[in-house]
């Protein structure tokens, strides 16, 4: 039998998977360093970074369910976002400065759903400035956040369905689109080349991860829940 426990010790969490709805605002490891603090536990992860405004399902690894994180990044996420037309920013999200990039208010649905079609299968994606990636051994944000203008390699990317779902039309457009997608897909880099793509320039508004591999939002829990 387990020796008691002090009643103002956190208590021990065994290993395990937590589903986590995360907040906008909040960063990912943010929400580890939480539970990290609220189980008392020794090993917590993450299992995939969902960028500072984006909400939905953050899968939290604890003890020797860490050891899945490498296996987890390879199952399939599906998102949806909200991408806004006739602008861009440096940041290729809401986070950055918009700039004028084109008319779109003659945009339609039946436009961006012909422009989504070109981003389904495997291709190659160029990762955002503001990006973990590395640059010359950097990573790109901190060039970027220094005033440089890092221009990270096209990696290869698979998405398996991408979805338009609704559109808003008028001078500033709207398009909410349902992307399911594999390991490394930038729903940011996403949102530009589409306004690239359709001659008006966009960034990702909204983001919310859905699912990944079996875990659903409907199923997850928000920090201020335990």
């Amino acid at each position: 039998m387990p020796p008691p426990t002090r009643a103002d010790e956190p208590p021990k969490f065994r290993a395990g998977v937590l589903n986590i709805d995360k907040a906008a605002g909040a960063t990912s490891f943010a929400v580890v360093r939480h539970l990290r603090r609220l189980t008392g536990a020794h090993r917590v992860g993450h299992a995939g970074t969902l960028d500072p405004l984006a909400t939905g399902v953050l899968p939290i690894l604890f003890e020797s369910a860490t050891r899945l994180a490498e296996f987890a990044l390879q199952l399939q996420k599906t998102y949806v976002a909200d991408i806004h037309f006739g602008f861009t920013t440096a940041t290729d999200d809401a986070e950055g400065d918009r700039i004028p990039a084109g008319e779109a208010s003659a945009l339609s649905g039946h436009d961006v759903e012909a422009a989504l079609s070109a981003f389904t299968g495997r291709f190659l994606q160029e990762p955002p400035a503001f990006s973990a990636v590395k640059v010359d051994g950097k990573r790109a944000y901190k060039l970027a956040r220094q005033g440089e203008a890092p221009r990270p390699s096209a990696r290869e990317v698979e998405v398996y369905a991408a979805r338009l779902i609704e559109f808003t039309s008028g001078s500033e457009p709207v398009a909410r689109v349902e992307i399911t997608c594999g390991s490394g897909t930038y729903l940011r880099s996403i949102a530009r080349d589409l306004g690239r793509r359709l001659g008006v320039g966009g960034y990702l508004g909204g983001l919310v991860r859905t699912a990944y591999g079996p875990l659903g939002v409907e199923s997850a829990v928000k920090l201020d829940e335990l």
